[in-house]
């Protein structure tokens, strides 16, 4: 092979090979499965002709027969006209298990990442190690792994589980910041079988690894109904983060809707006159923000708090609210762990948070001390103060106890604190206060008459102590606003806080309650 034709001839030749590695039966294999192709599913990411691949033609030097691309595709290209690195399992090429030309290429994909700051998305679909290399293939999962804690909170990172993952293939994406799986998809560390060799249960696939059981547990952070909308998803999570934490997100319609408009007025009916009457505080977050745009994260887990992005005057807020449909709004350990990782996430990329507030409080219950909700919910308090964004408070009705505490209290840092004139704050609500500080009266009184005293403890107690006016009077809410300014006035105050700064004590690190 000597003239410059024949060698151009024999790179289209090497090239067609790297494209469909497994040939014919990895085609066959995928039209089985029907799945799309490792290329096909990095298109459905990136914007259309931007993809820039590496190492196509990598493989085992150790193997004749070695396929190209190792099981993998890796390479990068713009989400939105931003870059992003990316990595893509080649279910057709061993399986899409991890050997050492595989961990060589998406290491590689990562520093890349860690050079130029910023995103990786990890497109999962693999078995986890490959056992043909042995410790080899083991080695290079630990540097992968190596590589993602220097990135984490310096760029954003995505994993998708798509297929069926096991292993390693589930311990790298849980040290991402966000996990998007599909209806289809499964993760575990050790499938049905062999769980029921090493400890005799006997568990479905479903119940053990399904996207919706581990969306449930708090492993998955969005499950969509199909891969192209999962990476919808992801796109539309890239478009709310900056490429990294040098960076700012990038701004969408500032200036929208200067005046107060017919859904801003809507909020002044949307709360129920009873105490005890739910609403969906969706309802409220749809009103608040631009356009009614709302990006919710971990929407399947501790669904009695609610987070998520949205947008004020164009800007990336993050929003962490209580949800009084769901146990009234009260706080729990799973609750609790959602908000914080939400809380850090957006403090590391420089994101504003906005709380909105209606919780009775923590979750009282054996079960709940059972799994730790003292340490869970201590780890979200935790993470409320050390995050050193803008954070601006809105309590929209109940704010009691440690509730009132963790969710944006000024004395735990909130910057600005707002209440509607529907806002109750105290330490608890007026039953159990009656219960607790009127018992002895109560006991005293005729029988046929403690109905009634109770009744009026319980409203005494509604009018001048679970009100917003004596924390506004402390200085604790600095002012109390009729709901239809609310979009307005978080406008307003974030504008003002847009060059906050706090200067950090000297330390290596905190001691996060884990």
């Amino acid at each position: 092979m000597s003239t410059t034709a024949e060698k151009l001839a024999d790179l289209r030749k090497k090239l067609e090979l790297a494209q469909e590695p497994a040939g014919e039966a990895g085609v066959a294999k995928r039209a089985r499965k029907g799945i799309p192709s490792a290329r096909e599913r990095i298109g459905m990411l990136l914007d259309p002709g931007t993809f820039v691949e590496i190492g196509a033609l990598v493989r085992n030097p150790g193997d004749r027969n070695a396929l190209y691309g190792d099981g993998v595709v890796a390479g990068h290209g713009l989400v939105d006209g931003r870059p992003v690195a990316v990595f893509s399992h080649d279910q057709t090429v061993y399986g899409g298990s991890v050997g050492e030309m595989f961990g060589r290429k998406v290491a590689a994909v990562m520093d890349f990442a860690a050079k130029v700051g910023c995103p990786v998305v990890g497109i999962n679909d693999s078995g986890g190690a490959r056992v043909q290399e042995a410790v080899t293939s083991l080695a290079w999962y630990a540097q992968m792994g190596r590589r993602q804690e220097p990135l984490s909170g310096l760029v954003p990172q995505i994993s998708m589980i798509l297929g069926s993952c096991a292993g390693g293939a589930v311990y790298a994406p849980i040290n991402t910041d966000v996990v998007v799986a599909t209806e289809e998809a499964y993760m575990f560390v050790t499938g049905p079988k062999v769980i029921r060799e090493v400890t005799g249960e006997d568990v479905s696939l479903e119940e053990l690894g399904g996207a919706h059981s581990q969306a449930e547990y708090g492993n998955i952070h969005h499950v969509a109904k199909d891969e192209r909308a999962a990476f919808d998803w992801v796109r539309q999570y890239l478009s709310y983060l900056p490429s990294s934490c040098q960076e700012l997100p990038p701004i969408v319609n500032p200036g929208l809707e200067p005046g107060i408009t017919d859904s801003d007025l809507e909020l002044n009916s949307l709360v129920p006159d009873s105490d005890n009457a739910a609403y969906d505080m969706h309802e409220v977050l749809l009103r608040i923000f631009d356009d009614g745009d709302f990006h919710e994260i971990g929407a399947s887990a501790g669904m009695n708090v609610i987070t998520g992005f949205a947008r004020v005057d164009g800007r990336s807020v993050g929003v962490v609210a209580n949800q009084p449909m769901v146990y009234a709004g009260a706080l729990d350990a799973r609750a609790s762990d959602k908000a914080a990782h939400f809380v850090r996430m957006c403090d590391a990329f420089e994101i504003p948070l906005v709380f909105v507030v209606d919780t009775p409080g923590f979750l009282p219950g054996v079960e709940q001390e059972k799994i730790g909700v003292i340490k869970r919910g201590g780890r979200f308090l935790f993470s409320f103060v050390e995050a050193t964004v803008p954070k601006v408070t809105v309590v929209i009705r109940k704010s009691y106890g440690g509730g009132y505490a963790v969710m944006g209290s000024k004395q735990l840092g909130a910057d600005v604190n707002l209440a509607w004139p529907t806002a109750r704050i105290a330490v608890m609500g007026a039953e159990s206060a009656v219960s607790v500080v009127g018992r002895k009266q109560i006991e005293a009184a005729p029988e046929e008459q403690r109905a009634a005293i109770r009744q009026q403890m319980i409203d005494f107690y509604n009018t001048t102590v679970a009100t917003p006016w004596i924390a506004a009077e402390r200085g604790y809410i600095d002012g109390v606003i009729e709901p239809a300014t609310t979009r307005l006035e978080i406008r307003k105050a974030l504008q003002l806080l847009r060059d906050k700064q706090v200067y950090r004590n000297p330390r290596k690190h905190h001691l996060l309650p884990l």
